[in-house]
């Protein structure tokens, strides 16, 4: 496996991290990792409702602030949440983001298609 490039943990700046979980979608997908584990990005991205392209963006804006790792195998790419980087660096920010998202998620679908 090879490792695309992405941000050393001393390197992450915590404008970058806020600037990459402000996006609904992206916020989304870091929900999904950090209940996932590690997993392909399109498992993870599969659920949600945008195109391949655009949910490329996504995780590129990710992996660059440093939010997640990426690993290539093959034509795959296998994405994990820097949770123990990020908590290193902002004690309590990934749990309280996070956190927030999962009380507006129960009442509120991000990123995927609305029931009628």
């Amino acid at each position: 496996m090879r490792e695309v490039s992405q941000p050393a943990t001393e390197a992450i700046r915590l404008v970058e991290v806020l600037r990459a979980l402000a996006d609904p979608v992206r916020l989304d997908l870091v929900q999904r990792l950090d209940r996932m584990g590690e997993d392909f990005c399109n498992a993870i991205g599969a659920e949600i409702d945008v195109h391949q392209t655009t949910l490329s963006h996504h995780y590129r804006v990710l992996r660059e602030a440093g939010v997640t790792w990426t690993k290539v195998q093959g034509r795959s790419r296998l994405v994990r949440l820097r949770r123990e980087d990020l908590d290193e660096l902002f004690p309590g920010l990934l749990d309280s983001v996070l956190g927030a998202q999962r009380r507006t998620h129960d009442t509120t679908t991000i990123g995927t298609a609305e029931a009628p």
